[in-house]
């Protein structure tokens, strides 16, 4: 494997600023193991021309003041890059070319970061598998019988098979988490309202995170602190002091309380999943920690919670999508005719089924029974959190319920599929961080992780907590390039 390709972002700076290696070098190298990276299926569109030639702008004028100098990345295809596709996975965005720029990768270009191009996804992010996108599954690198995870699939992938030195995803429900899990990576889940939702195609507005996926915590704090923003052009951005986390990373957690919440143990959940938290619970305790049990009472109706709210927002949110403005369209006799085309031809069948859900639990006479009971079952669940805090500082549990599945195995059981959230969504519905680090594999070497979760806007605390942990694990993921 190609030298610069395998080193972390903190490295390649490092060298950059060294003078040691130039932007068009490891541009080039990376556009080099993408082009024979294409049986994985994780770019939607490539910018590799247009890279190549900033890389060589920056190399001629060069910035090390910058936190990217260079540095070339390529992100999920749900933020829109000005005079970029931006597909969101949809057959009905499959011509849509932005003209304006999403305020998360404005902040990575200011700081010298240059587009690779834009990294599949779930249809409108709305999946765990990365099967429900238009432009077909993308393959984990782990296995090539695996899914890499959804719906920031395609930025999992490119992460662990070094297409890309780190990424950016977007987290509904645990879209950066449970991909990070099963690709052996690092993915954060930043607070509701630390990254500024503007120019991010939407699923569900009060669920929505924009968030860094990276090969290790310290590369995933840098990228955080880049993309964490105020920002006036989104009314859920949060203003707040901002830290340069970073800078502030630290594995000394001695006398933190860590909460183990009993409800985490699920029916059925594989014996590797309570090892593994085992595990983290005793490199918690070697590293001067302590850990306190705790009970989250609602967490039960978290998922059911979630998959009213959720839907129901998409249902709002997917009603622009009508063929007039922008977007595919189909031919009809009429103007309703046109409008029902258009949505039937361009929504794949999962984006069809919850804008139906969404639609039946607002719809008159079931608002009360089923979105307003789920919006209040959500209150719950923060209160849940609100009162474990008061002992804790933060939470640890399993990223996810397994490893990663295999691709088919679930796509005809939604179900079955959305099950695979329910150590993740209630996060969500919170508005809490949380982050998942690789912390060792099950019986066939695939990975699995652990989740930490903090109070609001206290990211620092948990990228502490998974940076001295991941110290201890020294995972070091299995990629043995199988596509090549």
């Amino acid at each position: 494997m190609n030298d610069i390709i395998s080193k972390n972002l903190t490295e390649l700076v490092k060298n950059i600023k060294n003078k040691k290696i130039s932007s068009e070098e490891i541009t080039k190298s990376f556009i080099e193991r993408a082009e024979k990276s294409k049986t994985l299926n994780c770019y939607i569109t490539e910018d590799f021309e247009s890279a190549i030639e900033k890389a060589k702008k920056f190399d001629n004028k060069p910035n090390f003041k910058c936190k990217l100098p260079g540095i070339p990345i390529a992100v999920k295809d749900l933020f829109c890059t000005k005079g970029v596709k931006t597909t969101a996975g949809s057959k009905i965005l499959n011509n849509f070319v932005p003209t304006y720029e999403s305020t998360v990768t404005q902040n990575l270009w200011n700081e010298g970061a240059i587009l690779l191009g834009k990294l599949n996804c779930d249809e409108f992010a709305m999946g765990s598998s990365n099967e429900t996108s238009f432009f077909g599954n993308v393959q984990s690198p782990i296995d090539k019988n695996l899914v890499p995870g959804g719906s920031s699939g395609g930025s999992a992938a490119a992460l662990a098979a070094n297409l890309t030195p780190i990424t950016i995803g977007t987290d509904t429900g645990g879209s950066i988490r449970q991909p990070a899990s099963f690709t052996g990576t690092v993915g954060l889940k930043p607070t509701y309202g630390s990254c500024s939702r503007y120019g991010i195609v939407a699923f569900a507005s009060s669920l929505d995170q924009a968030g860094p996926m990276a090969k290790n915590v310290k590369d995933c704090a840098l990228i955080q602190e880049i993309i964490s923003s105020y920002d006036l052009n989104d009314s859920t951005s949060i203003d707040y002091k901002r830290n340069n986390y970073s800078e502030l990373l630290t594995n000394n957690i001695k006398g933190k309380k860590i909460g183990i919440p009993k409800e985490y143990r699920v029916e059925n959940m594989p014996n590797e999943i309570d090892d593994l938290w085992q595990k983290g619970i005793k490199i918690i305790k070697e590293a001067g920690g302590e850990t306190v049990d705790i009970s989250l009472p609602n967490t039960n109706y978290a998922l059911p919670a979630y998959y009213i709210v959720a839907p129901a927002e998409a249902s709002s949110n997917l009603a622009r999508y009508d063929g007039v403005k922008y977007g595919f369209r189909s031919n009809g006799k009429n103007l309703i005719d046109m409008y029902e085309k258009t949505r039937s031809d361009g929504f794949g069948n999962e984006v069809k089924r919850r804008i139906m859900i969404g639609t039946y639990v607002l719809s008159s006479g079931y608002y009360d029974a089923y979105y307003l009971k789920a919006q209040k079952v959500r209150r719950l669940i923060k209160n849940d959190f609100d009162e474990a805090y008061k002992k804790v500082d933060a939470i640890l549990t399993p990223s996810t319920p397994s490893s990663a599945f295999a691709i088919g195995e679930k796509t005809n059981d939604p179900v079955s599929m959305y099950l695979n959230d329910i150590f993740t969504v209630p996060v969500n519905l919170a508005g809490l961080p949380a982050i998942s680090i690789p912390a060792g594999n099950d019986s066939k070497g695939y990975p699995l992780g652990l989740q930490i979760i903090g109070k609001a806007f206290d990211e620092q605390n948990i990228l502490n907590i998974a940076y001295s942990m991941e110290k201890q694990i020294n995972f070091k993921n299995k990629i043995n390039d199988w596509w090549i």
